[in-house]
């Protein structure tokens, strides 16, 4: 366990950190596959789908930074810019473009 003199010395609390960092993770799988689901009942194809999903994980960290960390992410992250704006980004893109897919045949067909 961590004591007072710990903290005072480094603030950050790295388990602490690490539960952001699942969170956020999980939160960014999730909205992948959703948005992957409206993109395929919408049938967008090519470039707008992919600009949808940039454009959603845009929409989704600005949520988290305003709802979740109540504008101040380097509480919660090691760094505002990598640890809210930039991570898994690319990593829910596999289960974007799966979901995708998925709804796009099953709607077109």
């Amino acid at each position: 366990m961590i004591d007072e003199r710990e903290l005072a010395i480094h603030p950050i609390v790295p388990e602490s950190v690490r539960h952001n960092a699942q969170v956020l993770s999980s939160i960014r799988s999730l909205t992948a596959s959703l948005f992957g689901i409206a993109a395929g009942i919408l049938g967008l194809e090519s470039y707008p789908g992919f600009i949808f999903y940039l454009l959603g994980t845009l929409v989704v960290s600005a949520l988290v930074w305003g709802v979740l960390a109540k504008g101040k992410p380097e509480d919660f992250f090691e760094s505002k810019l990598s640890g809210l704006w930039a991570q898994d980004v690319f990593g829910g893109l596999s289960s974007f473009v799966l979901t995708w897919t998925l709804f796009y045949g099953l709607v077109r067909s």
